[in-house]
């Protein structure tokens, strides 16, 4: 009898947890508020994904965000001065709540490209 229960302790403490893994999901939505549906993940998916991208200017922002399991973690932040696109991933349940994965337009950037442009335009003498 002990022996059975050593061997089941063993087997208990040796055996994969099997929880399941539950993501927010949407595709290609304008607010997050209509990414807030939950989703049982496959047995193989192993992360939350939330991809984010914003293009524009002041008033004229346009949002996208999707929401997903996925079986691998493809993390990206691309700053394209009025364009960016960002990729965040988490591994536990229900961790992909929010829409805002710190992507800002780059104003910095924005402001280098037109100093730019002008330095190009009083050199060319116009």
């Amino acid at each position: 009898m002990k022996t059975f229960l050593i061997a089941l302790l063993v087997t208990a403490l040796c055996a994969e947890r099997a929880s399941s893994l539950f993501c927010y999901t949407c595709d290609n939505e304008h607010s997050n508020w209509n990414c807030l549906k939950t989703y049982k993940c496959e047995d193989h998916e192993k992360y939350c994904v939330t991809t984010y991208s914003s293009a524009g200017f002041g008033k004229d922002i346009g949002h996208r965000i999707t929401k997903k399991c996925s079986v691998d973690c493809p993390e990206t932040n691309v700053n394209f001065g009025m364009a960016a696109y960002s990729t965040k991933c988490c591994s536990t349940s229900l961790c992909n709540f929010s829409g805002a994965n710190s992507i800002k337009i780059s104003y910095a950037v924005m402001f280098l490209g037109v100093v730019a442009s002008l330095i190009c335009v009083i050199r060319a003498g116009l």
